[in-house]
């Protein structure tokens, strides 16, 4: 399957941009351009949105169990 076509649930984006965070962090680096500070408001708008949601307590149990469930009803994008 093409990865660049595929759809992430709203744990997957919570996943990686918590994980992004934690690897800025650790990096520890100060100095940054204008485009990444604009990426670092996108973040931070977006883990303020998206942490109000459930996704924040899901886990990929919870989400693999949920496409299992859902296979069966062959939805589309």
């Amino acid at each position: 399957k093409d990865a660049n076509a595929a759809l992430l649930s709203n744990f997957e984006v919570y996943q990686l941009l918590t994980d992004l965070k934690q690897q800025r962090k650790e990096s520890g680096k100060t100095k940054q351009s204008s485009g990444q500070q604009n990426l670092n408001t996108i973040m931070y708008e977006t883990m303020k949105y998206i942490s109000k949601t459930p996704c924040r307590y899901q886990s990929p149990e919870t989400v693999r169990e949920f496409l299992v469930a859902m296979k069966d009803h062959k939805l589309t994008k």
